[in-house]
């Protein structure tokens, strides 16, 4: 897929150092950097829906038990 990305001229110039010290195309330098982006901001399915998660306690009686509490 292509897609068209503003980058503010200082990280330009940046990529274009970094580029040229590493042997690599602007495309792959991108490429890697989103790769990195996804993998450190990557959802795991389940995680998502709320904080009960992996509970054993069935939410009524979980409710009941910190209420007998108060």
């Amino acid at each position: 897929m292509r897609t068209l990305v503003d980058i503010p001229d200082h990280q330009a110039a940046s990529l274009k150092t970094i580029c040229a010290a590493k042997s690599l195309s602007r495309a792959e330098a991108i490429r890697r950097a989103l790769t990195a982006f996804i993998e450190t901001n990557k959802v795991v399915p389940g995680q998502a829906f709320g904080l009960w998660g992996a509970r054993k306690d069935d939410g009524l009686a979980y409710q009941k038990r910190v209420r007998s509490e108060w």
